[in-house]
């Protein structure tokens, strides 16, 4: 059946010819009679309806539908065409535009006013030396609690260090400056319970504020040239340079004093290995003197002839020794007073001028997308 078949059939049946009137008797809407309309085609449930309520026993009615009587009755929407879409979506232009500006107030709204800005901070380091620093660097490592292999390469230990729980631990004790809590604030307190009260005990507190410096520290490498690029993430942008200044200071100091407590060490045990070959050194000469004493003809006699090269030759070794260990000695007493920097700032830390969260443009392009998807559903509803 067609919309003409059917306002000629209401009109001779019930004497009404208007699209309003016929909606009102069929108990639709007028968007509904717009659509059948545009269609020129009325759906096969309206039409088994009209038949069980008016003409169910007319055969010449059922004749004029050209679509037989079936009460398995197929959806209307079997029938919805792209015409029929862009219909809707016209009809309901004003839903599409409302939809997603509502959206981008709202997140706007949520964006400026109840979530902080984080800026991000950034500093490059180059390794000095790096051929020659891989025992020191896999030393420190070692202090820190880390294992690494004999073979490991330089590179692979820089994250390790930076990220490591005793840095991190050192990191807390210092203080910095806030716009927000104030001058001279505790590192800890910045990370755990800033202005509120402290609900737990300070060595909770403690793995609290290495576990949030940790995941607020970034650490990227160059596989190519080693350069090592750390940044931090903060609520201000200043409080942000000033925590990489002091990350990277620390580290310094804790190599420096590595290689110090290092170079102490090898220098106490050389001067206790000197004194002990001083004696095995005094002793083999008294034994060289009191035999050359006792035998002055020793060359006459073979036997004797071959004590004596031994017990000279056991007064060289020490005394190659003893020269070695004072050789040694120096080295070691000039390394501990000597400054050997692990790495050099390449770029110092900068000062953030535009925060990296939230991402308003971002967020504000993704809320139009999703508040035009929503509106066409709706309209589509």
């Amino acid at each position: 059946m067609n919309l003409s078949e059917l306002k000629i059939f209401f009109k001779e049946k019930l004497g009404i010819e208007k699209l309003a009137d016929i909606a009102r008797e069929l108990n639709v809407s007028p968007q509904a009679m717009n659509n059948w309309k545009s269609r020129d085609r009325i759906p096969d449930k309206i039409t088994l309806k009209i038949q069980k309520k008016y003409l169910y026993n007319n055969q010449n009615f059922r004749e004029s539908t050209d679509q037989p009587i079936n009460e398995t009755v197929q959806s209307d929407y079997e029938y919805i065409s792209f015409s029929d879409i862009l219909y809707f979506l016209k009809r309901n232009k004003k839903t599409i535009i409302v939809t997603p500006l509502i959206l981008c107030v709202m997140i706007l709204f949520y964006l400026l006013l109840f979530t902080k800005p984080i800026y991000s901070s950034s500093a490059s380091i180059i390794p000095a030396n790096p051929e020659n620093k891989i025992n020191n660097m896999a030393g420190v490592a070692a202090q820190l609690g880390i294992n690494v292999p004999g073979s490991v390469n330089q590179k692979m230990i820089y994250p390790q260090i930076i990220k490591s729980r005793t840095l991190a631990s050192r990191m807390l004790q210092k203080k910095f400056d806030s716009i927000e809590f104030g001058k001279n604030q505790p590192f800890l307190k910045l990370l755990t319970y800033k202005n509120g009260p402290m609900n737990v005990g300070l060595d909770t507190l403690e793995i609290m504020g290495i576990e949030s410096f940790i995941k607020m520290v970034n650490v990227k490498e160059d596989v190519k040239t080693g350069i090592v690029s750390i940044s931090i993430e903060a609520s201000e942008p200043q409080l942000a340079a000033k925590i990489v200044e002091v990350l990277i200071n620390e580290l310094d100091l804790h190599q420096k004093s590595f290689n110090t407590e290092q170079s102490v060490k090898k220098r106490i045990f050389i001067e206790e290995r000197i004194k002990d070959v001083q004696i095995d050194l005094a002793n083999s000469e008294e034994s060289l003197k009191d035999f050359r004493i006792k035998n002055r003809k020793y060359t006459d006699s073979p036997s004797l002839l071959l004590e004596f090269e031994r017990i000279l030759r056991e007064v060289e070794v020490q005394k190659q020794l003893y020269i070695t260990l004072k050789q040694e000695f120096e080295m070691a007493q000039i390394k501990e007073v000597e400054e050997s920097d692990i790495f050099h700032v390449l770029d110092k830390p900068n000062i953030p001028l535009n925060p990296i969260k939230p991402r308003i443009k971002l967020a504000v392009v993704l809320m139009a997308f999703l508040g035009v998807a929503l509106g066409v559903i709706i309209s589509l509803i």
